[in-house]
């Protein structure tokens, strides 16, 4: 993944809010990378209505 990438969020690996639940299937883009509580590394994705989250790498892919 990379900065400035469009991505689409897939799947949601643990159980989150609905607003976070809300962003499966949506398309946004890639801000920044996360460190997450392990030695993997997320990605916060900002969305066309201003919110951003951050998600693991394996919940999203890159769409062309």
């Amino acid at each position: 993944m990379e900065i400035g990438q469009k991505v689409k969020v897939y799947r949601i690996r643990d159980k989150v809010s609905g607003n976070v639940a809300d962003k499966l299937g949506k398309v946004g883009t890639v801000k920044e990378y996360k460190m997450t509580d392990g030695s993997g590394v997320g990605v916060v994705v900002k969305f066309d209505d201003q919110t951003a989250t951050w998600f693991f790498e394996d919940e999203i892919k890159p769409i062309n």
